[in-house]
Protein backbone atom coordinates (compact mmCIF):
# COMPACT_ATOMS: atom_id res chain seq x y z
CA UNK A 1 0.00 0.00 0.00
CA UNK A 2 1.01 3.54 -0.54
CA UNK A 3 1.53 6.16 1.71
CA UNK A 4 -0.96 8.93 -0.17
CA UNK A 5 -3.74 6.22 1.61
CA UNK A 6 -2.99 7.44 4.56
CA UNK A 7 -5.21 9.73 6.33
CA UNK A 8 -3.58 13.21 7.12
CA UNK A 9 -6.36 14.94 9.16
CA UNK A 10 -6.97 14.64 12.25
CA UNK A 11 -10.22 14.50 13.97
CA UNK A 12 -11.66 17.10 16.17
CA UNK A 13 -12.77 16.36 19.86
CA UNK A 14 -16.26 16.69 19.19
CA UNK A 15 -15.93 15.01 16.03
CA UNK A 16 -14.83 11.77 17.79
CA UNK A 17 -17.17 12.27 20.92
CA UNK A 18 -20.33 12.86 18.28
CA UNK A 19 -19.11 9.26 16.45
CA UNK A 20 -19.23 8.33 20.38
CA UNK A 21 -22.52 9.29 20.33
CA UNK A 22 -23.82 7.84 17.48
CA UNK A 23 -22.54 4.40 18.32
CA UNK A 24 -23.84 4.08 21.12
CA UNK A 25 -27.56 4.85 19.85
CA UNK A 26 -27.26 8.37 21.53
CA UNK A 27 -28.32 10.53 18.47
CA UNK A 28 -29.52 13.92 20.53
CA UNK A 29 -26.92 13.90 23.07
CA UNK A 30 -24.51 17.63 22.90
CA UNK A 31 -20.71 16.72 21.49
CA UNK A 32 -19.83 20.54 23.37
CA UNK A 33 -21.03 22.66 25.90
CA UNK A 34 -21.37 26.37 25.40
CA UNK A 35 -21.08 29.24 27.03
CA UNK A 36 -23.72 32.24 26.49
CA UNK A 37 -26.98 34.00 27.37
CA UNK A 38 -29.75 31.51 27.93
CA UNK A 39 -33.51 32.89 28.36
CA UNK A 40 -35.16 32.23 31.43
CA UNK A 41 -37.78 29.59 30.80
CA UNK A 42 -41.46 30.26 31.69
CA UNK A 43 -43.94 27.35 32.82
CA UNK A 44 -47.48 27.76 32.44
CA UNK A 45 -50.00 25.92 33.96
CA UNK A 46 -53.43 25.46 32.18
CA UNK A 47 -55.88 28.10 31.60
CA UNK A 48 -52.78 30.50 32.35
CA UNK A 49 -52.69 33.64 29.02
CA UNK A 50 -49.60 35.40 29.09
CA UNK A 51 -48.53 37.57 26.17
CA UNK A 52 -44.99 36.35 24.12
CA UNK A 53 -43.94 38.66 20.57
CA UNK A 54 -47.10 40.50 20.60
CA UNK A 55 -49.15 37.81 20.51
CA UNK A 56 -51.61 36.22 23.50
CA UNK A 57 -51.38 32.35 24.18
CA UNK A 58 -53.29 30.12 26.40
CA UNK A 59 -53.21 26.72 27.66
CA UNK A 60 -56.26 24.60 26.80
CA UNK A 61 -56.34 21.13 27.52
CA UNK A 62 -52.35 20.42 27.47
CA UNK A 63 -52.46 22.24 24.61
CA UNK A 64 -50.15 25.55 23.83
CA UNK A 65 -52.61 28.00 22.06
CA UNK A 66 -53.04 31.44 20.14
CA UNK A 67 -56.16 33.67 21.54
CA UNK A 68 -57.22 35.95 18.67
CA UNK A 69 -59.67 38.51 17.86
CA UNK A 70 -61.73 35.99 15.31
CA UNK A 71 -62.01 33.28 18.36
CA UNK A 72 -65.35 33.73 19.24
CA UNK A 73 -66.38 34.04 15.34
CA UNK A 74 -64.83 30.61 15.48
CA UNK A 75 -66.65 29.11 17.93
CA UNK A 76 -69.81 30.45 16.60
CA UNK A 77 -69.38 28.83 13.52
CA UNK A 78 -68.11 25.05 14.79
CA UNK A 79 -71.18 22.63 15.16
CA UNK A 80 -70.16 19.31 17.56
CA UNK A 81 -70.17 16.17 15.99
CA UNK A 82 -72.75 14.93 18.63
CA UNK A 83 -76.09 16.89 19.79
CA UNK A 84 -76.11 18.19 23.10
CA UNK A 85 -79.26 17.53 23.61
CA UNK A 86 -79.83 14.11 22.40
CA UNK A 87 -76.40 12.85 21.95
CA UNK A 88 -76.81 11.95 18.05
CA UNK A 89 -74.38 12.33 15.61
CA UNK A 90 -75.18 15.75 13.30
CA UNK A 91 -74.75 14.13 9.91
CA UNK A 92 -78.24 15.83 8.40
CA UNK A 93 -77.90 18.63 6.39
CA UNK A 94 -80.02 20.48 7.82
CA UNK A 95 -78.11 20.17 11.22
CA UNK A 96 -75.20 23.05 11.06
CA UNK A 97 -77.98 26.18 10.20
CA UNK A 98 -80.33 24.41 13.00
CA UNK A 99 -77.58 24.15 15.17
CA UNK A 100 -76.68 27.90 14.80
CA UNK A 101 -80.17 28.92 15.08
CA UNK A 102 -81.44 26.52 18.06
CA UNK A 103 -78.32 25.06 19.56
CA UNK A 104 -78.95 21.43 18.95
CA UNK A 105 -79.96 18.83 16.29
CA UNK A 106 -82.89 19.07 13.20
CA UNK A 107 -84.55 16.25 14.82
CA UNK A 108 -84.31 17.75 18.17
CA UNK A 109 -85.88 20.80 16.93
CA UNK A 110 -88.39 19.08 14.79
CA UNK A 111 -89.88 16.94 18.03
CA UNK A 112 -90.06 19.90 20.13
CA UNK A 113 -92.08 22.07 17.41
CA UNK A 114 -93.83 19.43 17.33
CA UNK A 115 -94.67 19.19 20.96
CA UNK A 116 -95.49 23.12 21.03
CA UNK A 117 -98.03 22.33 17.91
CA UNK A 118 -99.62 19.71 19.89
CA UNK A 119 -100.22 21.94 23.03
CA UNK A 120 -101.21 25.00 21.19
CA UNK A 121 -98.20 27.40 21.45
CA UNK A 122 -97.67 27.38 17.47
CA UNK A 123 -98.69 31.01 16.99
CA UNK A 124 -96.98 32.68 19.72
CA UNK A 125 -93.59 30.19 18.82
CA UNK A 126 -94.39 31.59 15.58
CA UNK A 127 -94.55 35.67 16.80
CA UNK A 128 -91.84 35.34 19.12
CA UNK A 129 -89.15 34.40 16.23
CA UNK A 130 -90.54 36.59 13.95
CA UNK A 131 -90.33 39.34 16.38
CA UNK A 132 -87.26 38.24 17.73
CA UNK A 133 -85.51 38.41 13.75
CA UNK A 134 -86.77 41.56 13.59
CA UNK A 135 -85.36 42.99 16.72
CA UNK A 136 -81.83 41.64 15.59
CA UNK A 137 -82.78 43.62 11.97
CA UNK A 138 -83.11 46.60 14.18
CA UNK A 139 -80.08 46.31 16.28
CA UNK A 140 -77.57 45.70 13.70
CA UNK A 141 -79.32 48.83 11.44
CA UNK A 142 -78.49 50.93 14.33
CA UNK A 143 -75.05 49.86 14.44
CA UNK A 144 -74.48 50.15 11.05
CA UNK A 145 -75.76 53.48 11.24
CA UNK A 146 -73.47 54.38 13.85
CA UNK A 147 -70.27 53.34 12.17
CA UNK A 148 -71.40 54.79 8.84
CA UNK A 149 -71.15 57.99 11.05
CA UNK A 150 -68.23 57.48 12.62
CA UNK A 151 -66.23 57.00 8.85
CA UNK A 152 -64.37 59.77 7.68
CA UNK A 153 -66.02 61.27 4.37
CA UNK A 154 -63.39 63.57 3.60
CA UNK A 155 -61.38 61.81 0.83
CA UNK A 156 -61.94 59.24 -2.19
CA UNK A 157 -59.93 57.64 -4.14
CA UNK A 158 -61.60 56.99 -7.23
CA UNK A 159 -60.85 54.07 -10.07
CA UNK A 160 -58.61 55.76 -11.90
CA UNK A 161 -56.56 55.96 -8.34
CA UNK A 162 -56.80 60.05 -8.12
CA UNK A 163 -57.44 61.18 -4.59
CA UNK A 164 -60.44 63.10 -4.20
CA UNK A 165 -61.13 66.00 -1.62
CA UNK A 166 -64.82 66.09 -0.48
CA UNK A 167 -66.45 69.07 1.26
CA UNK A 168 -69.17 68.57 3.62
CA UNK A 169 -70.45 66.10 6.80
CA UNK A 170 -73.77 64.48 7.22
CA UNK A 171 -76.26 65.90 9.32
CA UNK A 172 -76.23 63.48 12.64
CA UNK A 173 -79.72 65.10 13.18
CA UNK A 174 -81.46 64.40 9.93
CA UNK A 175 -79.66 60.92 9.86
CA UNK A 176 -81.07 60.36 13.35
CA UNK A 177 -84.54 61.07 12.04
CA UNK A 178 -84.38 58.65 9.34
CA UNK A 179 -83.36 56.04 11.43
CA UNK A 180 -86.23 56.93 14.03
CA UNK A 181 -87.95 56.61 10.58
CA UNK A 182 -87.09 53.00 9.93
CA UNK A 183 -87.30 51.47 13.04
CA UNK A 184 -90.65 52.65 13.35
CA UNK A 185 -91.63 50.47 10.38
CA UNK A 186 -89.68 47.70 11.82
CA UNK A 187 -91.47 48.02 14.73
CA UNK A 188 -94.73 47.79 12.85
CA UNK A 189 -93.91 45.05 10.96
CA UNK A 190 -93.75 43.04 14.29
CA UNK A 191 -97.07 40.52 15.16
CA UNK A 192 -98.87 41.36 17.92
Amino acid sequence: MSQDTVLKKEFAKKDVERLRNLMKGKYGDKTQTSIGYTKKEEFHKEGDIWEHDDRTWTIKNGIKQNITKLDKAKKAHIVPLLCPKCSKVMKNKNDKPYYQIHKTCFRCVIVKEDEIKRNGGWDEYQKDIKNDEIDNKIKNFELWVKDQLLESNSGFVSEMGDVENWVGKLNPAKVNEHVKSVIEYLEGLKIK
